[in-house]
Order: structure tokens, then C-alpha cells, then sequence
């Protein structure tokens, strides 16, 4: 049975972070979880008292206090029927996410990704690449498009897992069908065979390209079966980032699963794709 009991809601008072604040609210309604609101002043806030003109730039700590008072008014009305507490606090944002979520236990981070503009797009926030990076309990993340996040996608539908066709992939199928069972959404299993490129050496004929999908239909069977689902599982050719954002789209995907580690694994594995996943996903991306 899915555990999802304490959530962590890193907000910056954005409009981006207020539009994730519907999903924070279902996810915590769904699953009787209390969340914790958490607001950083980052270290270059800190100044001391040095004078600038007629004025003292505020301390870290007054400005701490600020923030504390600032958040206590924050959301109130949307999480009125939660368990919620709000902590402010000073220091690395990153760290200090990654601190708390591993001291008190956080189930599930949720946190809004920032992804204005043409070029902006292209790239996560420094704060949510770290967390993903560190985290060791699942992450949410919105969507990473100019357009605000889309209610439509509160209601959990139909899940769409990215797999890789490795055992590493097992927790994240293990972890997206009871997600699946306790919300009542379909699921679905996506893979990518590498395209033509990635096999510069010879010409992808179709033969070539039909023995990569029944291996891997093979393979994803085994893992299946090895944690007991019984998924339908989608196989396409080429890039990973955009073959995931075609079958959600596709299909209607109010959730993506995937995998998430270190960034220097070997071609194919779909670990190495989660930022470009979560770049160009239509819905918002959970990576356990």
C-alpha cells in the first residue's frame, strides 16, 4: 500500500507556486497527509547590519521573521481543511529542502518548476535540479511550459510510467500501479527504442527496428510480472524526453511516473532523460 503521509511544499510566493497549489491540496486530501509549507531566505539575504545611507539592510534573522509572517498568511484559505504547518527558514534552499525532508521524514516533495520565456524553458531551476538530484523520497514537479499548470490534471485519470527495460525500473512500475490503484486512474507503460542515430553504424531497417521493440517487449514483460503488474505497455522509436511527451499527449496523461539517479549512466537508460522528461512533459512529472 501506498505511504503517503507528510508532504513538503517548498514555495517562493510565485504565481507558478500558487498554481501548484491545487495539486498539493488533492494529493494531501487523497492520501490524509499533512503538509508542510517551507520558505527559505537564501544566504545572500544575510548582510548584518551594514549601513547603506541612513538605512541598516536587515539582518537574515529579521528577515526570517518576515518571511515567517508572510507565510503564515499564505494559502490559508486553500489549505483550511489540512494538517498544515509553516516553517521559514535561512539558508541554501536546496539544502535546507533536502535537510528537513531527510529530519522529518517527507513522503513526497512537491514543487513547481520554473519555465518561462523561449530559452527558460530549456532549463529546471537550479533549486529543483538539486532536490531531484539529493532527494530520496519521490518528487513532484509541474509542468515546465510558459502556460500556468492545468486543473484539468487534478483529477487522476490515466498514468502514463516510463520504464527502461533494466531492474531498476521495477520500483518505478511497483510504485506508479499503486499510485494507480489508490486513485482509480489507468495506467499505461511507455519505452523508447533508440532511433537511427544512436546506431550510426549500420542502416535502422525495419527488421532492426522490430527485434529492438520484442526484446524489449520481452523484457518489460519479465519486470512486470516480477512485481506483479499488468500494465499495457506502448513501445516507440527515437528520443526519450519526446516519445514520453507524445504518448502523454497521445493519451491523455494526468500523471508521468519515471525513474531518476545520477546523469552519467550508459546510453538508453531512462534515468539519464529525467530532465529532459520533465522539460517537455504536457502534465506534471513525479519521479520516484
Amino acid at each position: 500500500m501506498l505511504t503517503i503521509k507528510h508532504i513538503l511544499f517548498p514555495i517562493d510566493f510565485s504565481a507558478r507556486c500558487r498554481g501548484a497549489a491545487p495539486f498539493v491540496e488533492t494529493m494531501a486530501r487523497r492520501f490524509g497527509a499533512k503538509v508542510t509549507l517551507l520558505s527559505v531566505v537564501p544566504p545572500t539575504a544575510d548582510l548584518g547590519s551594514l549601513e547603506v545611507g541612513a538605512a541598516a539592510v536587515p539582518s537574515a534573522e529579521d528577515m526570517k521573521g518576515d518571511l515567517q509572517s508572510r507565510l503564515d498568511e499564505t494559502l490559508v484559505k486553500e489549505f483550511a481543511l489540512l494538517p498544515v504547518q509553516r516553517i521559514a527558514e535561512a539558508g541554501d534552499p536546496a539544502d535546507v529542502i533536502i535537510q528537513f525532508t531527510h529530519a522529518e521524514g517527507v513522503d513526497l516533495i512537491m514543487m513547481a518548476t520554473h519555465g518561462y520565456g523561449p530559452f527558460r524553458r530549456l532549463l529546471l531551476g537550479s533549486v529543483t535540479a538539486k532536490v531531484l538530484h539529493d532527494a530520496q523520497c519521490p518528487v513532484w514537479t509541474g509542468v515546465h511550459m510558459e502556460e500556468p499548470p492545468m486543473r484539468e490534471h487534478l483529477a487522476w485519470r490515466s498514468v502514463l510510467c516510463a520504464v527502461d527495460g533494466t531492474p531498476k525500473s521495477t520500483p518505478v512500475m511497483d510504485w506508479a500501479a499503486q499510485f494507480s490503484k489508490e486513485t482509480g486512474a489507468a495506467l499505461r507503460l511507455v519505452h523508447a527504442v533508440p532511433g537511427m542515430e544512436a546506431w550510426p553504424e549500420r542502416q535502422f531497417d525495419v527488421e532492426f527496428e522490430n527485434q529492438l521493440r520484442k526484446e524489449a517487449a520481452e523484457k518489460i514483460e519479465r519486470l512486470q510480472r516480477s512485481v506483479g503488474t499488468r500494465a499495457p505497455l506502448i513501445i516507440s522509436t527515437g528520443d526519450v524526453a519526446e516519445t514520453v511527451r507524445d504518448e502523454a499527449r497521445r493519451h491523455g496523461a494526468d500523471l508521468i511516473v519515471i525513474g531518476r539517479g545520477i546523469l552519467d549512466e550508459s546510453f538508453g537508460r531512462l534515468r539519464t532523460h529525467a530532465y529532459g522528461i520533465i522539460r517537455q512533459a504536457p502534465c506534471p512529472v513525479l519521479s520516484v
